[in-house]
Parts: structure tokens; sequence; C-alpha cells
């Protein structure tokens, strides 16, 4: 791949997108077994509530590598991105949805602007905003809870032609 942005054609504030991201329990459990993360916070309700949780919880590597992707297809180049930093704030509830089959039960919403250049340089830093709906509370409707900033400072930095 290359990348296919102009950065001459950037301006601090530009927006790049905006994706939703669906999870289910059933990502949480594939992305366990592809990461080695085993902990049952992120797969058992009982043990992620004897914890304080209130429900199981994505993986925060899930929430930040899912976040980043906007940047990368933005981009054109994974390679591009020459740094990624965030902070977690509040986690990503993921409740046990299924019917016939394992089905999504909350979305990670993510966009991004373009937060400052460097013309020295030649790299754009882009700065992300990652919403989960808030489902602290038992019961909670992901379809009609307020979004949850989950990850703050969330910054790619690229470098273009």
């Amino acid at each position: 791949m290359t990348v296919c942005i102009d950065f001459d054609s950037l301006e601090k504030g530009q927006e790049i997108g905006e994706r939703r991201i669906e999870l289910s329990r059933a990502d949480l459990v594939r992305y366990a077994g592809a990461s080695g993360d085993l902990n049952p916070i992120h797969w058992n309700e009982e043990f992620a509530r004897s914890v304080g949780l209130p429900d199981v919880i994505a993986h925060g590597m899930l929430t930040m590598g899912a976040a980043v992707q906007l940047v990368t297809d933005w981009a054109g180049d994974p390679g591009a991105v020459v740094d990624y930093q965030t902070r977690f704030t509040k986690p990503v509830v993921v409740p046990n949805r299924f019917g016939t089959e394992v089905e999504s039960s909350t979305a990670l919403t993510v966009s991004g602007k373009v937060g400052a250049l460097d013309d020295a340089a030649r790299t754009a830093r882009v700065d992300l905003t990652v919403t989960a709906p808030d489902l602290s509370a038992a019961g909670a409707d992901p379809a009609t809870a307020a979004p949850l900033k989950v990850l703050v400072k969330a910054q790619a930095v690229v470098r273009l032609a």
C-alpha cells in the first residue's frame, strides 16, 4: 500500500471520517485467543461482576487497535502511522446477546480530525474521538444509552508525502 493523502492539501481541523465498530462476546473470545489475554473479565460475566465491573468488558488493546484502523484506512498504509497513543478512561461493556447465533451487543464510534501539522517532518497528528454506549447500569440498552468517551488523547502521527 502507498500513502494516498497529499500533505499539502491538509488543514488543521479537517475531518478524516467516522466509523462504527460492532462488538460481541464472540469478538472478545476471538481476540483473547489471538492475543493470549485470557483474563476472565473479558469473557466471564460472573467473574467480571465479582471484581466490581458492570459486566464483561472489551480488551483495552482491542479498543485501541479498532480505533486506529480509521487512521490507517485514511492514510492508505499502516506503516505511515509512526506514533499512536491514548489514555483509557472507561471500559467498553459488552453484554451477552444471542438469538440463533451470537449478536453484536455494543459498538465503538470512532471519528478523527487533523489536530496538528508538522511541515518540517511532513506529519499530521490525527486526534480520535472514541465512544461506546454507557452500559454501566444493569439492563442499560445499547441503542438508547448515552455515548461515553472510552479513550482520551487518542492521537496518531502519520508521515505523509
